[in-house]
């Protein structure tokens, strides 16, 4: 598989990584049998990062990652974690003392006397301009917790915020066909700043899998059943209201080459974008990782297909969604 560097850090990851909050049962029940295997094939097929967080699952889904680096210590893996979420999201929280305890829990849920990267979860807008909480978290490197640390944001504007932290290894953004605003300025800014991109809600919560319809249904314990009964649901299905979606999804469908999936068609024009480090696809099923890592060997996307996911793009959902991110 093609790697890619993270500059600030020296590191290098696999181009198609893996999402792991499927593990949590945020999706519906998880079996952690079947997590190891998910997580066994992407490893054998070419991933080498693997991204979770504190409190997906309160801590099982880093646990399952933990299970499969116990069982495979020479196994070449570069685990990126989040934390904040536990805090209630409070600026107030985001302080050393729970970072210290935040950081202690997950290297005992992984197994790792080191974390590889952390991330801040989606902070509240007043954390990018403490310098407080960046001091710390250097602080946490030099105390050989964490290698290093990013941020996951959850706009544009944060996430140029975020780069221009000179400590700040990555960030973590949504990108995907539908929601390609961060190649206008944050690629650009990344790719400058030497920070990485690692691209979030790839398939916009399995929508661009192509395998949705107005008759799909979700259990009530999947996060999906929620948002598709809101008209803005966050950034499950985009942004989109859910047949809004469908509609965006069945155009661009049409765009999608006769030897690709749709689901390998959205990573690739994501992996295409220059500025991207890694793509963060989840997967439920050994299948479904081995098709997704499949995407990395893949031949670029002909200009015309970028012409036509950007004409789609401008007409259903720029005028609704593109100042909110």
């Amino acid at each position: 598989m093609e790697m890619r560097e993270l500059p600030r850090m020296g590191a290098e990851v696999g181009v198609v990584g893996l999402g792991t909050w499927q593990f949590s049962g945020a999706r519906g029940p998880a079996d952690d049998d079947r997590a190891v295997a998910t997580i066994t094939a992407a490893v054998d097929a070419g991933a080498t990062l693997v991204d979770t967080a504190d409190v997906y699952g309160d801590g099982r889904s880093e646990r399952v990652i933990g299970r499969y680096l116990t069982d495979h210590p020479l196994a070449d893996v570069f685990v990126a974690t989040k934390m904040g979420q536990r805090g209630g999201n409070a600026p107030a929280s985001y302080h050393l003392d729970n970072f210290r305890a935040w950081t202690d829990r997950s290297r005992a849920n992984l197994g790792m006397d080191v974390l590889d990267l952390v991330h801040l979860h989606c902070p509240p807008p007043a954390v990018y301009d403490d310098d407080a909480v960046f001091d710390a978290l250097n602080l946490l490197i030099d105390e050989k917790r964490i290698t290093g640390y990013g941020v996951s944001v959850d706009t544009c504007d944060q996430a140029l915020r975020a780069i221009a932290r000179p400590g700040v290894a990555s960030v973590e953004i949504v990108l995907n066909p539908l929601r390609p605003k961060p190649i206008e300025h944050v690629l650009p800014a990344a790719l400058a700043a030497g920070v990485g991109v690692i691209a979030r809600a790839p398939l916009a919560s399995g929508l661009l899998s192509g395998g949705y319809d107005e008759l799909t249904a979700f259990g009530d314990d999947d996060h999906r059943c929620v948002a598709r009964r809101d008209e803005l649901p966050g950034e499950t299905f985009a942004g989109l209201d859910f047949h809004g979606a469908l509609t965006a999804v069945r155009k661009l469908s049409a765009v999608v080459p006769p030897e690709l999936t749709m689901t390998q068609f959205a990573l690739r024009w994501i992996i295409d974008q220059p500025g991207v480090t890694a793509v963060i696809p989840g997967a439920s099923s050994p299948q479904q990782a081995r098709c997704n890592a499949a995407a990395a060997s893949l031949r670029p996307l002909h200009v015309e297909a970028q012409m036509m996911i950007a004409e789609i793009y401008d007409e259903l959902i720029r005028p609704q969604l593109h100042h909110r991110w």
